[in-house]
């Protein structure tokens, strides 16, 4: 990045107008520590000139500010660092300084938006610097118990312990463009190491980072994440009708409905949840939300922006998680998204909706290397415990176990385009040894259509089309 903001500038960026309010110094016991021994718990030759010199540049004591503050209406407490005091680096008295800051958090019910800027511990204090890692760990996690959002802004630069904790550690990554982020610092990674790769759009693109936010939108786009972050409810998510459609029927050119608005048959029901022209996920994402904010990547190194579509969203005034297939093959990173989307929502009490449309997981060589059944069985434990309400509407294909992975027990809709099978009905026929002029009536006995799938007691009923809901009486 061309323009390194200050602590102060950086706060001035993301909070309203005069409402940054700094905490208190917490006050350092006499045990030895860089609180009073010379020259730090070292003794570190120079080490209290350095301080005084940075104290003298900056204007600041120490490498972070901490206070609260309103983000577009939204109080939250914000530790800023300054990385011109020794680097942003990490001292005893900035573990002090951020212990009290989430301990602040959580006693008046604030999120924590740490706005990092660090090159990682601070080596004249030795392991005494590197051990406030783990306090802020712990702290990290209290506030994670807690119910309390953590979302970081990643300046320029953001690595080592800071990057692996205050970073990374967060529920949302936000970066600013260009900056340097990475565990590995500029002067300590292999000197052919590429340097794109220690960027917040690599970042991005390995799923570390949510989202690339320029400095002029990161106010704006901070306040919405906030602002759904902090709206709990209890209240299952209403499942959505389809887009666009009146009835529900589908518009493409597929075959024709039955009397009911239903398909007439199994193969029917293949054939229109396949069809081009009926709404994918994006359709009814834009039509239940009036805005949504995405999530993005499994914090494995993986994405898939093509097969899963993860998020928080206004929904008639509430805020909704969704994570929703897109229609193509569901891959291992689309699975650890929607599993991080759905813990993430069930710990700060905010109910989901899941649409199902998948012909199945993907199957090919690299996502079995990728972890396919792993990440599948994952995503089944986080809906299984989820103590949120979670909804599932069925958009269109539902195929097998990598559909089924993202269905809500007890609580799963269909439309009138889709179907849910054990097997693609093609798979069957071939199992089965049946001629490729048996697969239509193969999917007839599969029972595969929406309606048969209220009859069997696996969805609730249709939404869009005829009044089809099971009676659970």
């Amino acid at each position: 990045m061309t323009d390194r903001l200050t602590a102060r500038e950086i706060v001035a960026l993301v909070a309203d107008d005069a409402t940054f309010a700094e905490l208190p110094d917490p006050v350092r016991e006499p045990t030895g520590s860089a609180g009073s021994a010379p020259d730090g718990p070292l003794g570190w030759p120079g080490y209290d000139a350095a301080r005084a010199r940075a104290a003298e540049r900056t204007g600041e004591r120490e490498s972070v500010v901490c206070g609260t503050a309103l983000v577009e209406g939204v109080r939250a407490v914000l530790i800023a660092f300054e990385f011109g005091f020794l680097g942003g680096s990490l001292g005893e008295r900035t573990g002090d300084r951020l212990v009290s800051a989430y301990a602040h958090a959580r006693a008046h019910r604030l999120p924590v938006v740490p706005l990092v800027a660090t090159g990682g511990s601070r080596m004249q204090e030795g392991m005494l610097a590197l051990t406030q890692l783990q306090r802020v760990a712990r702290e990290s996690v209290l506030t994670r118990e807690a119910g309390l959002p953590q979302i970081a802004v990643v300046r320029d630069p953001t690595t080592g312990g800071g990057w692996a904790t205050l970073g990374a550690g967060a529920d949302v990554v936000l970066a600013l463009p260009g900056a340097q982020v990475g565990f590995a610092g500029s002067r300590v990674r292999p000197a052919d190491a590429d340097p794109a790769a220690y960027t917040a759009e690599a970042q991005a693109a390995a799923g570390a980072v949510d989202a690339v936010v320029p400095p002029e939108e990161l106010r704006g786009t901070l306040g919405r994440w906030l602002r759904l972050l902090t709206r709990p409810s209890t209240t299952p998510a209403a499942p959505p009708k389809p887009p666009g459609t009146g009835t529900g029927a589908s518009t493409g050119t597929g075959p024709a409905p039955g009397p009911a608005g239903l398909p007439a048959t199994g193969w029917d029901a293949v054939l229109r949840a396949r069809s081009p022209e009926r709404p994918r996920a994006g359709a009814y994402l834009d039509a239940y939300f009036t805005h949504r904010v995405a999530i993005d990547g499994d914090r494995c190194g993986g994405t898939d922006p093509q097969g899963m579509l993860c998020g928080f969203g206004d929904h008639e005034g509430r805020t909704v998680a969704y994570a929703a297939q897109t229609g193509t093959a569901t891959r291992p990173a689309g699975y650890r998204t929607a599993a991080r989307l759905i813990r993430l929502a069930d710990r700060l009490g905010i109910p989901v909706l899941t649409l199902v449309d998948t012909p199945g997981a993907a199957n090919d060589a690299e996502a079995e290397r990728q972890g396919a059944g792993a990440a599948i069985a994952d995503l089944f434990a986080a809906v299984a415990a989820a103590r949120t309400p979670v909804t599932t509407l069925v958009v269109g294909e539902g195929g097998s176990g990598g559909a089924l992975a993202l269905a809500a027990p007890g609580n799963t809709w269909a439309t009138p385009d889709s179907y849910f099978s054990v097997i693609a009905p093609e798979l069957a026929a071939a199992i089965l040894k049946r001629p490729p002029h048996e697969v239509e009536s193969t999917a007839d006995q599969l029972r595969v259509r929406p309606q048969d799938l209220v009859d069997l007691g696996v969805v609730r009923g249709v939404v869009g089309g005829p009044d089809r809901t099971r009676d659970d009486g």
